[in-house]
């Protein structure tokens, strides 16, 4: 299963709820998936596809980093996973660089 970014959850809500009524945890979905993305779907893909060309990005984190659209070096990092080997401040400052392109 392949996570999804918040962006893709809206846009598959809103042409549900034009053939339809939502149910009311869908109506709660769209409505936090409407306050909180900061990039449209385009964007959003747009900028998936550039994290995904970075080795250590895996699907997960760059949905994480694509609904948050981080600024700072600590919001990534709170983001990557702790199973796994911290990220370096040169892997770090790339994901900022990808996201920055993105804004």
């Amino acid at each position: 299963m392949e996570p999804v970014a918040l962006a893709k959850v809206k846009d598959l809500l809103t042409e549900e709820a034009a053939k339809r009524p939502l149910p009311r945890e869908a109506q709660l979905a769209l409505q936090h998936a409407e306050n909180t993305i900061k990039l449209d779907a385009t964007q959003t893909e747009k900028l998936l596809a550039d994290l995904r060309t970075l080795p250590y990005v895996d699907p997960a984190l760059a949905v994480k980093i694509a609904d948050i659209v981080p600024q700072w070096p600590e919001e990534v990092r709170l983001l990557a996973p702790r199973d796994r080997a911290p990220l370096d401040e040169g892997q770090v400052q790339a994901i900022l660089d990808i996201v920055a392109k993105h804004r």
